[in-house]
Order: structure tokens, then C-alpha cells, then sequence
């Protein structure tokens, strides 16, 4: 019977295993070699204990209303269209993204195509298995080189294949791809004024002071003009419902006019046939009663 050699004794199979701490001042998620080594559960602990919301500070100031409608409208507007076509997009909001060892980033709208659209905390790159397609931030005032210059080289760096800017105070739109295998940025070039992006199957541009996205030349609704767009198929349903029933009591009335009227020509018809039987009952009564007269005298 063949012998099995014993596996050697490691130095690392010796040493305890010491739980990866997450610094409360600059949380971030294992590189990935350690998250390798991890179990299940100690993945799902660290999953747990990593923030997903931050106090406003410096580094995450308070937004005004500029930005929160140019964000939120941006992923409202996505995440309808999406839904509409049956594609499976996730779509976050201003949401921790934890990448192997890096510091937590939180885009004012991100996406990641071709996984399943629940709600999350944070995205845990390697939890998900997936890091992030797309990236949008909204800049309205104060410094720009985090948006424009620092998120730039960071972003292509991490393999994030496209990232827009939306300058809401300048009214321009910026937007970078990366080509396969590359991990420095190249510029996107308008077409005819619209800046295509081949990760959303959509079209970017700036119009009447709004971020628009565009299908096929058209422009993806918002909110408000779905509402209005409704409000009007509402409006025209129920004044065709007005118009129809105003036809069905008018029907009904010119039926209800036309039986009178039978009834009337009917009753008419029995009046006239009543009064010439009458005439004939008199006519037959005189001769008979001549007749009679005639025999007295003869």
C-alpha cells in the first residue's frame, strides 16, 4: 500500500489568524490577496462594519439644491428607463464604494451593468465581485481638480470604464473612457452635441441648464414630464369617456323618442281602425233601420 507523505508544517499555518481592523478615520475594504485568505463569515463581518454613512465635514460638505435635483434626477431618469427595458443596471446614489484596499469614494450617481438592481448599503468590490462602469459627479461651485484632474487619473486607475461631469455652475459636460486594457483615460468627443456613452447605451448632453440623457436623438422623460404626459392621457381618456357618454344619452333618448313615436303612430292606428269600424256599425245600423222604414210603409 502506497504511504502519503505528510504535508510540511508552514510558518503561516503556526501563526494565529489576526482579524483585519477597519480604521474608523479612513475605512477601507482588505486588499484583495487578505479577503482571499478570509472565511465567509469574516468577509461578511468586515462587509457589515464597513460605513455607509459619514458625517458632513470638509471632505463631505453639505449639497444644495443644485446638485441634489442634477444627481437625483439623473438617476431617477436612468433607473425608469432601465426598468422599462428589462435591463439589469444598478444604480446608487452618493453610495460607499469600498475597493481592495483603497479609500471609500462615493459618486453622486454610479452604475454596474449586468448584476441585480436590490438595494445596498455600500459596494463592496470584492463582495460583489464587480467594480463599478460608470460614474457621475455633479460640480457646482468651489474647487474643481478633485472632479476634473484627481478623480480622473483615480478612476481610470481602479478600471472604471467611463466617468462624467456634469459642471452645473458652467454648464458643461466632460467625459472619459477607457479602452480595453488601458488604465489612463481618454477624452469622449461630442457628436453633434451629444456625448455617447457605450456602457448605458445612451447619449449625455447639457440642455436648458439640465444633464439629459437621449435615446436615438429623443430624450429619455423625467419625472415631471411623465407626470404631465400622463396627466394629459388622463385628461383626453376621460373627456373621450365625457364625449361617449354624452352619446350614449342622446342615443338612448332618440330611442326612447322613437318608441313614443311608434307607441303614438300605434295608438293612432287602433283609433283610426276603432273610429272606422264605428262609421261602419252606424252605416250598416241607417240602412237597416231605412229597410225597416221602407217595410212599415209598403
Amino acid at each position: 500500500m502506497a504511504l502519503v507523505a505528510a504535508r510540511p508544517t508552514l510558518m503561516h499555518d503556526l501563526m494565529p489568524f489576526e482579524p483585519y481592523d477597519i480604521d474608523p478615520n479612513d475605512p477601507r475594504a482588505p486588499p484583495q490577496e487578505t479577503w482571499d485568505a478570509l472565511s465567509s463569515e469574516e468577509r461578511q463581518r468586515i462587509v457589515d462594519s464597513l460605513p455607509s454613512e459619514f458625517p458632513v465635514s470638509e471632505a463631505n460638505p453639505p449639497e444644495g439644491d443644485f446638485h441634489f435635483e442634477a444627481k437625483t434626477r439623473a438617476r431617477e431618469v436612468l433607473g425608469s428607463f432601465f426598468s422599462r427595458i428589462g435591463r439589469k443596471v444598478y444604480l446608487g446614489s452618493e453610495l460607499p464604494v469600498y475597493y481592495p484596499g483603497e479609500s471609500m469614494f462615493a459618486p453622486d450617481v454610479m452604475a454596474v451593468v449586468d448584476v441585480e438592481p436590490h438595494a445596498r448599503m455600500r459596494w463592496v468590490v470584492s463582495a460583489e465581485g464587480k467594480g463599478l462602469d460608470f460614474a457621475l459627479e455633479v460640480h457646482v461651485a468651489g474647487e474643481r481638480r478633485k472632479d476634473l484632474e484627481r478623480n480622473v487619473e483615480r478612476f481610470a486607475r481602479l478600471g472604471i470604464r467611463e466617468y462624467f461631469v456634469f459642471d452645473r455652475g458652467r454648464l458643461r459636460l466632460s467625459g472619459w473612457r477607457l479602452d480595453e486594457g488601458r488604465r489612463v483615460y481618454r477624452p469622449i468627443l461630442p457628436q453633434h452635441g451629444l456625448y455617447p456613452s457605450e456602457v448605458l447605451g445612451l447619449d449625455l448632453q447639457v440642455d436648458d441648464e439640465r444633464l439629459r440623457f437621449y435615446l436615438g436623438g429623443a430624450a429619455l422623460p423625467e419625472a415631471p414630464e411623465l407626470i404631465a404626459r400622463l396627466e394629459h392621457m388622463v385628461e383626453r381618456v376621460e373627456a373621450s369617456r365625457a364625449e361617449l357618454v354624452q352619446q350614449l344619452a342622446e342615443e338612448s333618448r332618440l330611442r326612447a323618442e322613437e318608441s313614443r313615436l311608434r307607441a303614438e303612430e300605434s295608438r293612432l292606428l287602433e283609433l283610426e281602425t276603432q273610429r272606422r269600424e264605428d262609421a261602419e256599425r252606424q252605416l250598416a245600423e241607417a240602412r237597416a233601420e231605412i229597410a225597416r222604414l221602407r217595410g212599415e210603409r209598403a
